[in-house]
């Protein structure tokens, strides 16, 4: 088991290979780390920003070992340039992404009331709303229609404005800012620009807010800072991950909704209330949410893991999507199969980075998929499979355009 510290002797450290940033189109696996999945449980890669090499885990038990595991840091990543897919490099001091524990659960007190199951209860309806006013458009206007243009982008970015508190005059260009920043085109100078467009906003935000009673994500902060609980620096690295949570919601569910209209079958499971929440986290598990790797942990200590070891100092990232093709936990996993039970995918991540957002990202699906298909009948692609057009040059994969009549 990966738990174990191993006793073998030393193995030679594997070699370091090259994961250049693919651009890949479609659900299609990425090939290189599929590749070194076969190679074995830990290899060692260079990605094309910053600087040197690091540790890649893909075995499911080791993925959860490491991401639970004080002996990995990600605090530590923040001093230093490590290899990495994002060309441009700006921690902030806050951001839940970059905190270890116990200061991980002293920054996200302030705002956990704001995703819990109850809040989610709350938000349901008002959420269903928004998304039935624009369903109502899509229907009016009639086939064919760009679900991504239409439903896919605005519902997400309402519901996440509406959670976080952002006014409506201030969503288009928020939006903007978010949709650069996880852009890969334009390089560090534009994803810079962005970030500091957007965190000068919640800035002033933040700040605005302070002393507030309401529940919004913003007045939470504010009113957080407002009794010294956290730093107003701490509150906006804090809003920042949230703020562009909405757009892994538009790229996942483009991808799931892909798959299904090209996939009758699937269709057909996901249109009966009763076997849909199996069918989606299925698809959770099986779809590409990201191109190439999240966020690097640094090892605080030596750890020996199935024979190597990881030094003190050295970098480690670990795979959620190879770690949701793990033969050993999920037998024929290249293959979409809606009756797999038990399901326990890290589509959320694992441990205390497990996603803030989760509870509210599978209200989001659910609602979007499920209406989708019953007020859309006989939903189906606008165009061949192979024409539909997919995001670019982008750290989270999805298609740019859907088009579909019905």
């Amino acid at each position: 088991m990966s738990e174990e510290i191993s006793t073998l002797t030393e193995q030679v450290p594997p070699p370091v290979r090259e994961w250049p940033a693919l651009d890949l189109g479609g659900t299609e696996f990425d090939p290189v780390l599929a590749e070194l999945m076969r190679e074995g449980p830990l290899t060692r890669i260079r990605l094309p920003h910053g600087e040197g090499w690091a540790w890649l885990a893909t075995r499911y038990d080791d993925v959860k070992l490491i991401t639970n595991d004080p002996r990995f840091s990600r605090t530590e990543v923040t001093r230093r340039q490590v290899t990495r897919l994002a060309p441009n490099f700006a921690p902030r001091s806050g951001s839940l992404a970059w905190a270890d524990q116990p200061e991980h659960n002293r920054l996200r007190k302030p705002i956990a009331g704001a995703f819990t199951v109850g809040a989610m209860k709350r938000l349901r309806p008002r959420a269903q709303t928004i998304l039935d006013g624009l369903v109502d458009g899509v229907v009016g206007d009639g086939p064919p229609a760009d679900l991504v243009e239409r439903v896919l982008e605005p519902f997400p970015i309402t519901v996440v404005s509406e959670v976080m508190g952002v006014p409506v005059a201030d969503r288009e260009r928020v939006h903007a800012w978010t949709r650069q920043i996880i852009s890969t085109s334009g390089g560090a100078e534009a994803a810079d620009r962005a970030k500091k467009g957007m965190y000068g906003w919640i800035t002033a935000t933040v700040r605005a807010r302070a002393g507030s009673t309401d529940e919004d994500v913003y007045s939470l902060l504010g009113a957080a800072v407002g009794r010294g609980e956290i730093s107003e620096e701490e509150a906006v690295g804090l809003a920042g991950p949230l703020q562009i949570g909405g757009e892994a919601v538009t790229h996942n569910c483009g991808q799931m909704l892909f798959l299904m209209l090209s996939h009758p079958e699937l269709k057909e499971r996901v249109k009966e209330p009763h076997t849909r929440e199996e069918t989606l986290d299925e698809l959770l598990r099986f779809i590409p949410h990201r191109a190439s790797v999240g966020l690097a942990r640094i090892a605080l200590e030596d750890v020996e893991l199935h024979g190597h070891r990881i030094t003190a100092g050295e970098p480690v990232y670990v795979s959620y999507l190879a770690a949701n093709r793990d033969p050993e936990v999920f037998p024929d996993p290249d293959r979409i199969d809606p009756d797999r039970d038990p399901n326990a995918h890290l589509a959320f991540g694992n441990g205390p980075h497990h996603c803030t957002g989760a509870v509210l990202a599978r209200l989001q699906t659910e609602l979007l998929v499920g209406t989708l298909l019953e007020r859309l009948p006989g939903l189906r692609l606008a165009v061949p499979a192979d024409e539909v057009v997919w995001r670019r040059k982008t750290m989270i994969r999805g298609p740019q355009t859907l088009p579909v009549t019905w």
